[in-house]
């Protein structure tokens, strides 16, 4: 049976309007490229940037998932945008500032008016009051509508409601939790946000561990200097490895292969445990033979 997992540790922002950004991105161990059409492309720009990677994305050398952030369908660049990212055959299309069914909705009637395969999925950025309203519906609404995965704006969602996160994000975490929360009730990924101080690197594994803790797939990234630490983060720990091993092992022999629980190491491990195992390994699996760090 083929596996649903993706490996989505590590997904790198590249601005779209800088030639030499698109160039060097191809070569990046990321598991995944954003190329930003929003953002990062000022409005002199987003013609321009548009058709750079349209050209770009025609040569098809970046090996991981590829997927091009829009501008909002109510603006001029937004219906372009879409259609240039369906005819390159890109991944998934993300879309900016989600906050209602409704944009969903629009954005994947677009996408079927197109005739655009059913692999082409849309991704969400959950990052103002709104979106945090509504990322329930959203979320649930989400298999009719080619959704796959959410992504959080934390920097938005700051700007947006004049609120100022400590180091700890202390002050986002349950909203962001909200947000965790629809994805998994749903079967989405969730991805966390960028970290801006790109220099900072123990502040960045923090907050790699500290987003894993919380149940994210992965984080978004500003800079190809913090693809190995996402990767090395978002990964199965060796210990985690080793113990998952054990369980599947143990459920194996003869004698336990019809036991719903077991005793092993003092600790009570049931069949759930078992799935979770098997699903972790599996993982390590696939991030292995991507050729990345695992």
């Amino acid at each position: 049976m083929t596996s649903s997992y993706r490996p989505r540790r590590s997904l790198l922002f590249v601005p779209g309007a800088n030639a030499r950004a698109l160039e060097k991105s191809t070569g990046l161990d990321a598991d995944g490229l954003i190329y930003d059409l929003e953002d990062s492309a000022a409005p002199n720009e987003k013609d321009e940037a548009r058709e750079r990677l349209r050209t770009h994305l025609a040569a098809g050398a970046f090996q991981g998932e590829r997927i091009v952030r829009i501008n909002t369908l109510d603006t001029k660049w937004g219906t372009e945008d879409l259609l240039m990212a369906r005819g390159a055959g890109v991944d998934a299309i993300l879309l900016p500032k989600v906050e209602s069914v409704e944009m969903l909705r629009e954005a994947a009637d677009a996408l079927a008016e197109t005739d655009a395969p059913d692999t082409l999925k849309l991704w969400a950025m959950i990052e103002t009051p709104l979106g945090i309203l509504d990322v329930g519906a959203i979320a649930a609404a989400g298999r009719r509508h080619r959704l796959g995965v959410l992504i959080v704006g934390p920097n938005d969602i700051a700007l947006s409601t004049g609120i100022e996160p400590g180091p700890d994000r202390a002050e986002l975490l349950s909203w962001m939790m909200q947000i965790v929360v629809a994805a998994k009730a749903y079967g989405l990924a969730v991805l966390d946000g960028v970290y801006a101080d790109f220099r900072n690197e123990a502040g960045f594994a923090g907050e790699c561990a500290a987003g894993r803790r919380m149940g994210f797939d992965g984080k978004t990234l500003i800079h190809p200097a913090q693809i190995g630490a996402a990767n090395a983060a978002f990964s199965p720990t060796p210990e985690a490895i080793a113990w998952a091993e054990r369980i599947v092992a143990a459920f194996a022999e003869p004698e336990n292969r019809d036991k719903g629980v077991l005793q092993l190491d003092g600790r009570m491990v049931e069949r759930l445990h078992l799935m979770q195992s098997r699903a972790l390994l599996e993982m390590r699996d696939i991030i292995a033979n991507r050729g990345t760090t695992a």
